[in-house]
């Protein structure tokens, strides 16, 4: 599904003018995997857990300059499935910071006329989460303006998992007629039913890797990687990344 696509404001114009961006090839959907805070925090001989909390500062100003710049949607992968693995008073900061986080950003979130949404399981994570992300997502849901979504005990397999289950389920109950299943049945029984295809996926820390996310989504988006940590990624660098996705050639398997 696409998103409806507004005019820019002249406020607007002017903003992606003065970053040396053109309007018609700006992404509709970007995607980032924000890698690198607890290396960035090692570097520096801090502990892990400063790493995250030094990256809220990169996700605040991508946010806000993806709302000026006229992203339809920025979808930000908070937590994987596989981040459980990981010490349990780092995992606890990440629950109180993203609790923490929930509640401060509302009226932000409010302002900018953004529409909160996540994705991933709900299962794992602590109630107190949950019942801030469903307050953010009521409260939004007829803003207007760019969709932030996060990824929240996300995996790309596992949704792909939840998808096949589902599907199986209307098969069962006589709902759905296995020669019915193509790309759109599956599409619309992903956790981002609904939401565009993201076309360009920003990766930070210099991996070459998409970390199970958004398999089946970025099929053919374009992939930006920069060897700077999360806690360092600025404004320029967003700015680079969608001037370099505005110079690249989308065939999606065909010739132009």
């Amino acid at each position: 599904m696409a998103l409806s696509v507004a005019l820019p404001t002249a406020e607007t114009l002017q903003r992606l003018a003065k970053a040396g961006l053109d309007p018609a090839k700006m992404p509709r959907h970007v995607a980032i995997i924000m890698d690198g805070n607890g290396r960035w925090a090692q570097e520096r001989g801090l502990p892990r857990v400063e790493g995250h909390a030094r990256g809220v500062q990169s996700v605040r100003s991508t946010i806000e300059e993806s709302v000026r710049l006229g992203l339809g949607q920025l979808t930000l992968y908070c937590l994987s499935v596989e981040n459980w693995k990981r010490p349990p008073h780092e995992l606890e900061f990440l629950m109180s910071l993203l609790h923490q986080y929930l509640i401060a950003e509302r009226d932000e979130i409010m302002a900018q006329n953004i529409r909160f949404r996540t994705i991933g399981r709900r299962t794992e994570l602590p109630e107190n989460v949950l019942a801030e992300i469903d307050e953010s997502v009521r409260i939004s849901h007829d803003n207007t303006g760019m969709t932030l979504c996060l990824a929240i005990n996300y995996g790309g397999r596992t949704e792909i998992v939840d998808a096949v289950r589902s599907i199986a389920e209307r098969v069962q109950h006589g709902e759905l007629d296995p020669e019915e299943i193509d790309e759109a049945v599956v599409s619309d029984s992903l956790y981002t039913a609904g939401m565009p295809d993201p076309d360009l996926l920003i990766r930070t820390a210099g991996e070459m890797r998409i970390s199970n996310y958004l398999l089946w989504q970025i099929s053919y988006a374009e992939l930006w990687v920069t060897p700077k940590c999360w806690p360092d990624f600025e404004i320029p660098m967003l700015h680079q990344a969608l001037k370099d996705y505005a110079a690249r050639v989308r065939r999606f398997g065909g010739l132009k």
